[in-house]
């Protein structure tokens, strides 16, 4: 086995101890994956990172394998956009330069990653690998015994709680407003009610809940929970945020351009920003990184 470098992100914020902290091992040969699993698990963060060289052939720069304390995931928004800026850092990976733009190799299909060092400061984000895909609706009882709130809590008018997903899935849900969303807590017996209610064939149930400003409604306020997957709650979900930006755009209007600031992590007290697009059908979501901490994990 040996040492193995990594470094972790505060990502999405411009301000060190905000946004959503990330693991980022640059370089993970050597590791199998049951092993990566068990040093997600150490770290304990939402997601720690691991990056291996990208198959013969491919176009991608990296292979990229991302892992909550509990399981392996398809696909995820903040450690792409993480791992994104650790290669643009370092201006390249496994011998293959960065540029303005790359691709990552990844379970749920190819990421594209973009770089803007626009005004000295670097930016990173992603598009998601797949389309829009919205799945079973969840009834709004359970959605409220999730969150700890009433039924009447949970809005319906634009949609109905639902499966949405576009690479990654959550349970979507739009709350009545900002007093909602601020009571609302995870209740781990009611999430495992879900789970065997519903029976999800991937195993998630994630909740990401989310209030439109009524003045502004490409203004959002959002908070995730899966206490099933060992994250009462996180500070700031990219792959949570780029559906709903998918799912919003289908209403707004599908034929132009949208765009949406999502603010994610004020009640945990590390308030995040996304900035997600949705044009053609696909979904770029981005933000700035804060790098915090370098080190060696000896094994």
């Amino acid at each position: 086995m040996g040492q193995y470098d990594f470094v972790t992100l505060d990502v999405f914020t411009s301000q060190p101890f905000g946004g959503n902290p990330l693991a980022v091992f640059p370089d993970g040969r050597g590791l199998s994956g049951e092993t990566m699993q068990a040093v997600a698990t150490e770290f304990n963060l939402s997601e720690t990172v691991f990056m291996l060289p990208p198959p013969e052939g491919s176009e991608a720069i990296a292979t990229v394998r991302i892992f909550t304390p509990v399981a392996e995931l398809p696909f995820a928004g903040h450690p792409n956009v993480g791992a994104a800026y650790v290669v643009a850092s370092q201006v390249g990976i496994f011998g293959r330069e960065a540029g303005d733009g790359f691709i990552f190799d990844e379970k749920a299909g190819p990421v594209e990653c973009f770089v803007d060092r626009s005004g000295g400061k670097l930016q990173t984000s992603i598009t998601a690998p797949r389309p829009l895909s919205v799945g079973d609706e969840i009834d709004v009882e359970t959605v409220a015994d999730c969150a700890s709130l009433d039924s009447g809590s949970v809005a319906t008018k634009a949609h109905r709680p639902a499966y949405v997903s576009v690479g990654l899935p959550f349970v979507t849900a739009e709350l009545a407003s900002l007093d909602e969303l601020a009571r609302a807590r995870p209740d781990a017996a009611a999430f495992a009610r879900g789970v065997e209610r519903y029976r999800p064939t991937d195993s998630f149930f994630s909740l990401h809940l989310y209030v439109r400003d009524p003045s502004d409604p490409s203004s959002i306020r959002t908070r995730m929970f899966a206490p099933l997957s060992n994250i009462p709650e996180d500070p700031a979900t990219g792959s949570a945020a780029a559906a709903l930006a998918a799912l919003l755009a289908t209403l707004d209007g599908p034929d132009r351009e949208q765009r949406y600031e999502i603010v994610q992590g004020v009640e945990m007290g590390r308030r995040s920003d996304i900035v997600a697009t949705v044009s053609g059908g696909r979904v770029r979501v981005g933000g700035p990184c804060v790098p915090m901490q370098t080190g060696v994990l000896t094994l």
